[in-house]
């Protein structure tokens, strides 16, 4: 079953962020809480959400997203931030199903346009969503400002 997430399910999805990132050659780069995510998808005004694949009671996979805005199009879209399927139910449609819902929930509230990043690397995840029809936007390179170039450009003076 895929659904909205719950806050008690913060704990499961906090994990699978941890598990994500060791599978991106990154596992120390997630310093975010529990406490921090269940704030973000739960507290006054949250601008994150997710979605969660059940089995049997048990959290087993998850969409976290939020979104965004084409000035282009005048219409907001989903911008997917994390999508996790723990390694013993991969296989089974999970990921899939939880693409679709955030494709259903595009079109059903008007939204112009479904995202998300993948790493150059990860073969397996690029044929997935190419086999449902995603279209890589290899004209645009993203870029970022984090930690202390952000501070940086904090700080420059405006003119």
């Amino acid at each position: 079953m895929i659904r909205p997430a719950e806050p008690r399910d913060v704990a499961a999805i906090h994990q699978f962020i941890v598990d994500l990132a060791v599978h991106e050659r990154e596992p120390d780069a997630v310093t975010a809480t529990a406490s921090d995510l269940g704030t973000a998808l739960f507290g006054e005004a949250p601008a994150l959400f997710a979605d969660v694949a059940e089995v049997d009671g048990f959290v087993v996979g998850m969409a976290i997203w939020f979104l965004n805005y084409s000035t282009w199009d005048g219409r907001h879209g989903i911008y997917l931030e994390d999508l996790y399927v723990d390694p013993a139910h991969r296989g089974k449609g999970f990921g899939r199903d939880l693409l679709v819902t955030l494709a259903r929930r595009c079109i059903e509230r008007g939204y112009s346009r479904f995202q998300w990043w993948v790493l150059d690397w990860n073969t397996p995840s690029i044929e997935f969503y190419e086999a449902m029809g995603a279209v890589a936007m290899d004209e645009w390179t993203v870029h970022r400002v984090s930690g202390d170039a952000l501070r940086a450009m904090a700080e420059l003076p405006l003119h």
